[in-house]
């Protein structure tokens, strides 16, 4: 170990360890890199807070070899609804399967128990992922090589330092971080109060399994199943309604029997109270220091996506991070963190403004009209922007990005076979690394000799996907037994991809399939 390998005491500190935080401690210590996180409270949150995940957060997990795991303590979701209190459905979304290799497409979660769940797994990585609970960072000092973190202990009052070459602020809406890099949070705070209701189930009733809207312009209501027997309902105070109003169970059952749920159905369990925000920071970063999850962005809840927004921004900066650190990456590949994530959260957070106004009746009947109205003329299948597959906006890629663009998209994850027979999902075979697919085509044979320089320089690996009626040619061939990789790849008109880690794909042969600039 070289004397400047010494001088750190890891190579990235994370700052809160909700679930934001360890994705991000989990992503790093998975590719090798040392990880130590600073948590101010010393348990976890005990109030479920995210209610869903959805396949692409578990495709996330799939990478981090712990989606079987999670898998065990949410449950599957039905479909989301819209309906009035006199029974007239407004909207309807069904969840068809899942193209990324997760089944189903959605799930319920009940987050204490999941993030209980994520911290388990980061526990096995040992001395590479060092948590210090009930530290509060107060200071981050940082040069050309580095961050000093400083920070202090809540029950002694101790102060303990530590050197690292990253920071990623992940501490919440209320993030400390944010302030100390001198961040704005720009954007709006709703007056309207609401309560949130945790139940423990006592017994099932009708339809308990969708994802609910109560549209009403007084009480509009989320109402919705949580994993490990719970329920939650959302129920907006009215005007002159307090926190005083509901101090107590027999002050807040009044609530619940307005939508017939009486105690023979539910127990309460917790309740608290909580304002609407949709607010985003002016900047992800300064220097050496990253912000990411509810930190960069808060938005409402009505498309269930704040806390996978976090997980996502985590994922992104997670392996961009440590391949800087393992000298894989040139340290510019930092600047598309914030230029691939900043969009993709302004989507989910207008989607669940949107959403919002059809369950707060806002939204005009030609309005909602248009949300159910599937365009024509698409290369794309349609779906609904709530469960479509995602796609880049920009950074990392080369090529146009659009409905007839494959440059941008998500590769779906079918089950493949090897050349030795073997049959698993997609990833599970790619590896974690730059991949270049060829449909029925080596796609050594589509580049210059420059163009695989470059790649090669990039550690990627070449892959012809064949038919599954014809042999494989090559070691590193993959058959495409569910018949779907190479329908998508025709759809696009593609001949062969470049896949980046994160499964996005960065090129195409239409465009060109030299690096990304």
């Amino acid at each position: 170990m070289t004397e400047s390998e010494q001088a750190y005491d890891a190579d990235v500190a994370v700052v809160g360890y909700g679930p934001t935080g360890v994705a991000a401690a989990l992503t790093l210590a998975h590719q090798g890199v040392s990880v130590v996180v600073f948590e101010r409270d010393r348990d976890i949150y005990p109030r479920a807070r995210a209610v869903t995940i959805n396949d692409w957060t578990m495709r996330i997990f799939q990478s981090l070899g712990i989606d079987e795991r999670v898998t065990r303590v949410i449950e599957p979701q039905r479909a989301l609804r819209w309906v009035t209190y006199d029974g007239t459905e407004l909207m309807r979304v069904e969840h068809p399967p899942s193209t990324l290799g997760v089944k189903p497409r959605f799930y319920n979660i009940y987050q204490p128990v999941m993030e209980q769940e994520l911290r388990d797994c980061a526990g096995e990585y040992g001395d590479l992922l060092r948590v210090e609970y009930g530290a509060d960072v107060v200071e981050l000092e940082q040069d050309d090589d580095g961050v000093s973190v400083t920070a202090v202990d809540e029950g002694t009052g101790e102060r303990t330092q530590a050197r690292v070459r990253y920071v990623i602020g992940a501490d919440g809406g209320s993030s400390r971080t944010r302030g100390m890099i001198d961040c704005d949070l720009a954007g709006d705070t709703l007056d309207v109060q609401w309560i949130v209701i945790d139940c423990k189930v006592k017994r099932w009733w009708p339809d308990r399994d969708f994802l609910t809207f109560w549209s009403d312009r007084e009480r509009p209501v989320v109402d919705i199943a949580l994993s490990a027997g719970n329920h939650r309902w959302e129920i907006p105070l009215k005007p002159g309604e307090t926190e005083d109003d509901f101090a107590s169970p027999a002050q807040v059952w009044p609530l619940l029997a307005a939508m017939g749920v009486t105690e023979d159905d539910v127990e309460i369990h917790q309740w608290a109270f909580y304002r609407h925000h949709t607010r985003m920071a002016d900047t992800w970063r300064d220097g050496r220091v990253f912000l990411a999850g509810d930190a960069a962005h808060l938005m409402p809840p009505w498309a269930g996506a704040g806390m996978q927004t976090g997980i996502r921004d985590a994922q992104n900066l997670g392996w961009k991070l440590a391949r800087v650190l393992r000298g894989e990456l040139d340290e510019a590949w930092l600047d598309t963190y914030e230029a691939e994530r900043r969009p993709n959260a302004a989507f989910y957070t207008g989607l669940a403004v949107q959403l919002g106004r059809v369950i707060k009746q806002e939204a005009s009947p030609e309005e909602i009209e248009a949300m159910n109205t599937v365009p024509e003329g698409l290369v794309t299948p349609f779906e609904p922007p709530l469960i479509a597959p995602p796609v880049l906006d920009g950074g990392w890629v080369r090529g146009p990005i659009g409905d007839a663009s494959v440059v941008g998209r998500m590769v779906p994850q079918p089950t493949v076979g090897d050349t030795t027979g073997r049959m698993a999902r997609l990833d599970d075979l790619l590896g974690d690394g730059f991949v270049l697919l060829g449909a029925d085509v080596d796609p050594v044979t589509l580049l210059t000799e420059d163009e695989k320089a470059a790649w090669d320089a990039l550690g990627a690996r070449y892959v012809a996907v064949r038919p599954k009626a014809s042999y494989t040619q090559g070691a590193d061939d993959l058959v495409d037994l569910d018949e779907v990789l190479l329908p998508w790849l025709a759809r696009y008109g593609a001949r062969a991809v470049a896949v980046r880690p994160d499964r996005f794909v960065a090129a195409a042969d239409i465009a060109g399939l030299a690096v990304p600039a």
